[in-house]
């Protein structure tokens, strides 16, 4: 279990941010994978095991796990190899990447399936990821070696939180727990929104660029802690509906 304050705090939030994701139908079957970072080089990180369905996952299931010692398993338990080898390259070349989540949520998934799609400035909340999105063109099969880490790595560079990974989902980083699950979210609420006003067949009434970027530097410095606070109201939930998860 946890070695440090930092860590317990680490899992709990972890923890909540799979029940979560649960809930808010961004599973898959027991597939994807979040992970954080509990070392300063990023070498450390906890990661969900293999087999564990995000509603189900507690605290103390998260494998602490160590890029530099790829071999050492706690009691016995394995991480998928694809989320290995993501997680653990992203993590160590990514100072932003303190918190790793990657799903196959439907609308996100939707657009990246779109040849040549662009995110677009449609609403405020898509504003929020102005400029912050990379993309990768290339689908390259299942992450089986480090290669594949590292070359998705290298697509998310300084100032880009989010990876729109071709023909198979996305990738949202942050430097907490709570500002990458809160990212993770008005992501998918963005593209849902995208996704049905293409489906409409309308002219789409685009935020111009100029307000777009103003949009998101106001949300940048909104005077309002909002990605901890999000958090805190969810754990708030779990705490009275399923106070196992800290556990």
């Amino acid at each position: 279990m946890a070695t440090t304050p930092f860590e317990t705090q680490a899992r709990i939030d972890l923890a909540a941010a799979f029940r979560w994701a649960a809930r808010w139908d961004m599973h898959e079957s027991i597939a994807n994978h979040f992970s954080v970072a509990v070392s300063d080089d990023g070498a450390r990180f906890l990661l969900n095991p293999v087999g564990s369905h995000f509603s189900r996952i507690r605290a103390s299931d998260l494998l602490l796990v160590d890029s530099q010692r790829p071999g050492a398993r706690e009691g016995g338990k394995t991480p998928d190899p694809t989320a290995w080898n993501l997680h653990a390259e992203l993590h160590q070349r990514l100072p932003q990447a303190r918190c790793i989540l990657h799903t196959h949520m439907h609308y996100a998934t939707t657009l990246c399936c779109l040849q040549d799609f662009e995110w677009m400035a449609l609403d405020q909340n898509a504003c929020r990821f102005h400029g912050r999105i990379a993309y990768d063109r290339d689908y390259a099969g299942m992450a089986l070696d480090a290669a594949e880490g590292q070359r998705v790595a290298g697509l998310l560079g300084a100032g880009k939180n989010v990876l729109f990974m071709g023909n198979h989902g996305v990738i949202v980083v942050g430097a907490t727990v709570a500002q990458a699950l809160d990212s993770l979210y008005y992501l998918e609420r963005a593209a849902k929104l995208q996704v049905l006003a293409l489906s409409t067949g309308r002219p789409l009434a685009l935020i111009p660029e100029p307000l777009a970027a103003l949009a998101c530097a106001q949300w940048n410095d909104y005077p309002t802690d909002y990605c901890d606070l999000h958090l805190a109201a969810l754990k708030q939930i779990l705490d009275h509906e399923e106070p196992e998860y800290t556990t």
